[in-house]
């Protein structure tokens, strides 16, 4: 077993659970999260800094801000990781910063509570 964890935009969050669905993926956590990347800085904003325009000024001076995103737990067998990464990396590139990340992690186990089943049995 794997946890995937994907951090995503907020407004990427309905495409990115339909897409998941329409994968046969349906069991899966979302949370509000905040953070910031390494801090891409655009040359557009750099020149217009430089150029004394405030409002880029401003832009520059938001380097610690953080940012609302989406952060997905899914925990799936190992069999079916690929997939899952594939699925949340199409619903989510637009090739711009900010698109998001995905870790995977090893599981040792899970246990559903109701049944007290465990291993795969308890994802399925």
């Amino acid at each position: 077993m794997k946890e995937v964890i994907a951090v995503v935009r907020m407004n990427m969050m309905n495409r990115t659970k339909a897409a998941l669905n329409e994968a046969g993926i349906d069991a899966f956590f979302a949370h509000e999260a905040q953070g910031r990347g390494k801090g891409f800085v655009s040359a557009n904003v750099l020149e217009g800094a430089e150029s004394g325009y405030e409002e880029a000024a401003a832009v520059l001076g938001e380097k610690g801000k953080l940012y609302p995103k989406r952060m997905l737990t899914i925990v799936v067998p190992d069999e079916q990781v690929d997939e899952v990464v594939e699925v949340i990396t199409t619903a989510n590139k637009t090739g711009k910063p900010g698109d998001g990340k995905i870790f995977v992690l090893p599981l040792g186990d899970a246990v559903r509570v109701r049944t007290g089943e465990k291993g795969k049995k308890s994802i399925s």
